[in-house]
């Protein structure tokens, strides 16, 4: 059964210069068995309610900008599965998750980027589920759980955001070896808990964890770590740094 990521996918440039995480992903992907499709849950797609990409054909979206034009010129065909995301919403509407087909949905930077490094052929399908980020972490763990048995189908399941998301304080020259104590200090007690599986303490981060707010402003970045927690089994860290300081790039796995 392949295990459920959580995937730090870091910067846009990331699918240009990968640094340390472009070959951890390829590694990841070398050592799993090939998924017959992909269900993921990215931080770039925020709604007020629950919503499946239905989309056969979505288009690689450069949701930014300011960026070199090579990067613009980056595509990720991966084809959608319509009868997967059908799929997809029964299994959240049987648990009492009111979710609905979006059939217009393009592939976002927090889907093709990771995944560009995972699997650059795009051969496997991709199926997105939206992120209401107003309703916070619960929300995403009971998500997940309804979207567990996806695994024993040969679907992997990932949540694409960030361990640590404070674009301002970013150093933008800074190397891998620096960190800033206070970004580490938050990343540290997630594993914690993570390790310890202490759902209520992960559930009540913004309070409980040190510099929460200024580790994750807002916190839809986080909110897909819960998501994958929600879909697997035991936790494990499958690569940890950080880039330009502050921003971490942690992948784990919840086999």
């Amino acid at each position: 059964m392949l295990p459920s990521l959580f995937i730090s996918h870091g910067s846009p440039m990331l699918a240009l210069e990968p640094g340390e995480s472009g070959p951890a992903l390829a590694r990841l992907a070398e050592q799993l068995p090939r998924p017959k499709a992909i269900v993921i849950v990215s931080a770039h797609w925020e709604s007020n309610e629950l919503l499946v990409s239905a989309n056969p054909r979505p288009r690689t979206w450069h949701d930014f900008g300011g960026f070199p034009p090579d990067l613009y010129k980056v595509q990720y065909p991966a084809p959608g599965e319509p009868q997967l995301a059908a799929q997809v919403a029964e299994l959240l509407n049987a648990t009492h998750l009111p979710a609905r087909l979006d059939t217009g949905r393009p592939s976002d930077h927090g889907v093709w980027v990771p995944l560009s490094l995972m699997y650059p052929e795009a051969d496997i399908p991709v199926v997105q589920v939206s992120l209401p980020s107003q309703q916070g972490p619960t929300l995403q763990t009971q998500v997940g759980r309804a979207l567990a048995s996806l695994r024993e189908q040969d679907v992997l399941v990932i949540g694409s955001g960030s361990i640590t998301h404070n674009l301002r304080d970013l150093d933008w020259n800074a190397g891998p070896e620096t960190v800033e104590p206070w970004a580490k200090a938050f990343r540290d007690w997630i594993v914690a808990k993570l390790a310890s599986n202490d759902e209520a303490a992960l559930h009540d981060y913004r309070r409980q964890a040190p510099n929460a707010v200024r580790s994750h402003p807002s916190d839809e970045h986080l909110l897909p770590l819960y998501f994958a927690r929600g879909a697997g089994g035991t936790f494990s860290v499958a690569h940890a740094g950080f880039t330009m300081g502050t921003l971490g790039m942690d992948i784990y796995r919840f086999d």
